[in-house]
């Protein structure tokens, strides 16, 4: 699907919003600067605007690893392992401890071999003009039966 305007990235993130619940995650594959960052921002402030909430600067967690958003009884998570090099940076971490009450993104989330159950995998790319992005998305686990 086509995700080169606000616009379209907007229709995307509302449906994933509708059916993404603590206990999930999302995993973002792509390029620099394909849209995962501005996925994760839009996902954050629709979420924000849906519970009457001023909305968050959400930055790229790529030198800090991790930000974290509470929207209510929500809290969020969002990951960037773009640094990590080693499967023991990637442990150290805690991305999969207590997470029932966490939505949870990661962003270049290649390091990871044991994939939790209920999962989005989002794939953006660019298409061949450079100006076009794209978005696959593939669902597993309880959100397999929500595809739309």
């Amino acid at each position: 699907m086509n995700i080169s305007s606000p616009k379209d990235l907007n229709k995307i993130t509302e449906k994933i919003n509708k059916i993404i619940s603590p206990g999930d995650y999302i995993f973002l594959f792509g390029e620099i600067g394909s849209g995962k960052t501005t996925f994760t921002r839009h996902l954050v402030n629709s979420l924000e605007i849906k519970n009457k909430l001023s909305e968050s600067e959400v930055l790229s967690p790529t030198f800090n690893i991790v930000y974290e958003y509470e929207i209510n009884n929500i809290l969020i998570k969002h990951f960037d392992l773009y640094r990590l090099r080693s499967k023991d940076e990637l442990n150290n971490l805690g991305i999969f401890d207590n997470t029932e009450d966490i939505i949870t993104i990661i962003e270049w989330p290649e390091l990871i071999d044991e994939k939790p159950l209920n999962r989005l995998e989002l794939y953006f790319k660019y298409a061949e003009n450079m100006e076009e992005r794209n978005l696959e998305i593939y669902f597993y686990g309880r959100l397999k039966e929500n595809k739309f």
